[in-house]
Formats: structure tokens, C-alpha cells, sequence
């Protein structure tokens, strides 16, 4: 049995959020490799839906305090961490007031998009590595899932390639079906800038949207996953897209989907 050390990394997950497929998805695969010997850490957003309270989320205090640059901005991080119910596994949220205290995820109660959602985006993502720094924890597999985590992969290519923590990480970027039709506004790029990443590798952003998250995301990845079958058309196409030589399978949430991430996290790292 292998033990590898997986990060799970997603913008929600049961009990604390469902709003989505995700949801469900990331709570049952962490627990299953879990008890198949691995070491697991997830990552989420502290979305304001999410009571504190009653989750019994608490700050961790070691792990805070880092600013997060987006654009010419520097933002405080805040971490902080729950139990799973019933499980022995914890959950770390990535918080900050400006992105995540209002009562909502991506859209508000009229169903407008939030216009800073590419920020937030890009905050969550690049917390989720400083912390994992900060834990000391050198994962094997970082496994995102849904564009919210889709810049993961692309900082692990690039400004992590040689840290330490992250040198031997490969990443699994699973596809859903929660696109939006939102076209980002501001200075994209210069948001998602980080060290040893030149602008040409950030050209799918131009298009400021879904699409050019995803795309960033698949090239990126060292394996891409459908979540199920039948797709959107948009999924559909941005999976054709994806070069030749790319790992892409599918592995829907039935019988053998625990089997089949297992096998594709021994293959990947094996």
C-alpha cells in the first residue's frame, strides 16, 4: 500500500459548504485515501456561509499573518482550521475580510457574479502554497479541483518548481460543470504575476473568463480529470484542447472512482 501525502485543495466541501457536485466529491476522497495509508491535508476558501461557530473553525495563529500580493495589493492571510465530523480529518480555511466575509460564494442573492471573484481566486491559491510552506509539509500529489484552484498547477511549474516543499509535487486538476459567462476586468495578468512566470505563459488569460482559467489549469496540470461522462459543451472543448501528450481521463463519482484516483495517484507519482 502506498502512503503518499496528498493536498486536496477546493472551493468548498461537506459539512461546512455545499453549493455544488464539489462538495461531495471532496469530502469522500480524502477520507477513502486516508484510509488507505496516506497523509492528507485539505485546503478551502472560509466563505462567509460558513458559521464559525457552529463549525467550530478557530484561527491558527502560527500559520497567519503572511500578505498575499494580487496585483500592486498586499492582503493578510488568516488561517484557520475544523474537524470533519466523524472523521479524522481536519480542514484548513484560507480567509481574508475584503475577499471572503460576505454571505455568499460567487454570486450574490440578485445572482450577479462578483466582479473580484478573479481575485479572490487568485488570493486562495496563492495562500493555499505559503501555507502548505508554512505547515512543512511536502505533499506528493496536490490534487485541485474546479477553476477556483486552476493557477495551482501553473506556480508549482514555476515559482515553487525548486522549493523544497513542492519540488516533487505533481497536480491532478479535476474538471466540473460550474462555468460562468463573467468576463474579468483590470489588469489580469499583472494580478496573477508571480516570480519565474513570464507573460507568455499567461496568454489563455487575455480572454479574462472561465475559459481562460481552465485552460491555464489544464496545460499546467500533470493530469486533467473529467468529474463525469456528459459535460457542457465548454467542458467538452476545453478537455479537446488540452496538448496531445496530456494526461486526461475520467473518473465519475460511482462504484470504482476511489479506485480509479488511487490508481492515478500511484501511477503519477510511482
Amino acid at each position: 500500500m502506498s502512503k503518499y501525502k496528498i493536498l486536496y485543495v477546493a472551493s468548498e466541501i461537506n459539512p461546512f459548504l455545499q453549493t455544488t457536485e464539489v462538495a461531495d466529491f471532496v469530502r469522500a476522497l480524502p477520507q477513502a485515501m486516508q484510509e488507505r495509508g496516506m497523509e492528507i491535508r485539505i485546503l478551502v476558501p472560509r466563505f462567509g456561509l460558513i458559521n464559525e461557530r457552529k463549525n467550530r473553525l478557530h484561527e491558527v495563529v502560527r500559520l497567519s499573518g503572511i500578505n498575499i500580493a494580487v496585483g500592486d495589493e498586499e492582503k493578510p492571510l488568516i488561517i484557520k482550521v475544523a474537524s470533519i465530523p466523524n472523521a479524522k480529518l481536519q480542514v484548513y480555511f484560507i480567509d481574508n475580510e475584503d475577499y471572503f466575509h460576505r454571505k455568499s460564494v460567487f454570486f450574490d442573492k440578485e445572482e450577479n457574479f462578483h466582479a473580484d471573484n478573479d481575485e479572490r481566486a487568485i488570493f486562495f491559491c496563492k495562500g493555499v502554497l505559503e501555507t502548505v510552506k508554512k505547515l512543512g509539509w511536502s505533499p506528493d500529489i496536490v490534487h485541485c479541483n474546479d477553476w477556483m484552484t486552476a493557477l495551482i498547477p501553473l506556480y508549482l511549474k514555476t515559482t515553487y518548481k525548486n522549493d523544497p516543499i513542492f519540488k516533487d509535487a505533481k497536480s491532478v486538476f479535476t474538471l466540473y460543470d460550474n462555468e460562468f459567462e463573467h468576463k474579468f476586468e483590470g489588469d489580469l495578468i499583472n494580478k496573477v504575476m508571480m516570480m519565474d512566470i513570464e507573460e507568455s505563459m499567461l496568454e489563455h488569460l487575455n480572454t479574462k473568463d472561465f475559459e481562460g482559467f481552465v485552460k491555464l489549469g489544464i496545460e499546467y496540470a500533470d493530469a486533467v480529470i473529467k468529474s463525469k461522462n456528459e459535460t457542457s459543451e465548454i467542458i467538452d472543448k476545453l478537455i479537446s484542447s488540452a496538448p496531445k501528450d496530456k494526461k486526461v481521463e475520467t473518473i465519475q463519482k460511482d462504484d470504482n472512482f476511489l479506485d480509479s484516483y488511487y490508481n492515478l495517484y500511484n501511477e503519477l507519482v510511482g
